[in-house]
């Protein structure tokens, strides 16, 4: 097998096969999506549910607005924005990049440890958000991605190794095209940078040895089962606020 087709395959290669976790993400997101343009189709919005979606029917599927969690409470909307999205364009292309990076990264690191990233990308992208845009509904799972391509980069460059580093590039050109992409179709980049920081920090820290990540197994098994309540708990609320709303 010649370098140049190596390289392509690994590039462009991807499966879901023994990535749990990204395909419950996967799946959550799509379901999610298709509720909402559900929701919207019967309220007389047609092709706009699906296309483009209001900011009034995206914060009723869990759309992060800061006014709602500081003046009301609503703490879960800091979890459920990252499931929520505005049109079908949006989460094709987060899934796409989603179906691309991540079982890569849960086949080297594990679903407990992957988890522990997603998720704390995810709040560290909408605090970023808090700060640079409070009163702007945001959706999208795109903070969290981001924050696992940052962790990507700082974590199999700290590993070391042509296929580490190949890894890292890898995960490198996928942040470029998509930040670039983000300033052409006007995204949320305050969340992808803050998603890209809290990732690389947690990339940094995070034991590359075996020896190290055996010691720490059981703490991430721990977090992972927190994280996993809090966006299953999150998710609940958003009917729950319908009816307490």
């Amino acid at each position: 097998m010649s370098a140049q087709y190596q390289r392509q395959s690994f590039f462009l290669k991807s499966s879901l096969r023994g990535s749990s976790l990204v395909q419950i993400l996967i799946y959550a997101n799509l379901i999610l999506f298709t509720l909402m343009v559900l929701h919207g189709t019967i309220l007389g919005m047609g092709m706009q549910a699906i296309m483009h979606p209001s900011p009034r029917l995206l914060v009723h599927w869990g759309g992060q607005y800061w006014p709602l969690v500081l003046d009301h409470g609503e703490w879960w909307r800091c979890i459920t924005y990252a499931f929520t999205h505005g049109g079908l364009i949006h989460l094709g292309f987060n899934m796409v990049v989603l179906y691309q990076v991540g079982p890569l990264l849960e086949s080297e690191i594990g679903w407990t440890r992957l988890l522990t990233v997603y998720i704390f990308a995810t709040i560290m992208a909408t605090v970023a958000g808090l700060f640079w845009h409070p009163v702007t509904v945001v959706i999208g799972a795109s903070g969290a991605i981001f924050g696992m391509i940052g962790f990507s980069i700082s974590y199999f460059h700290r590993v070391g190794g042509s296929l580490a580093i190949q890894r890292r590039n890898f995960m490198f050109q996928w942040a470029l095209m998509a930040f670039v992409f983000g300033i052409i179709v006007g995204a949320d980049n305050a969340a992808h940078l803050g998603g890209a920081v809290a990732g690389a920090a947690l990339g940094w820290f995070m034991p590359v040895t075996v020896r190290d990540q055996r010691k720490t197994e059981t703490l991430f098994k721990r977090i992972a089962l927190l994280c996993s309540v809090i966006t299953t708990i999150s998710i609940i609320f958003i009917p729950i606020s319908w009816v307490l709303g």
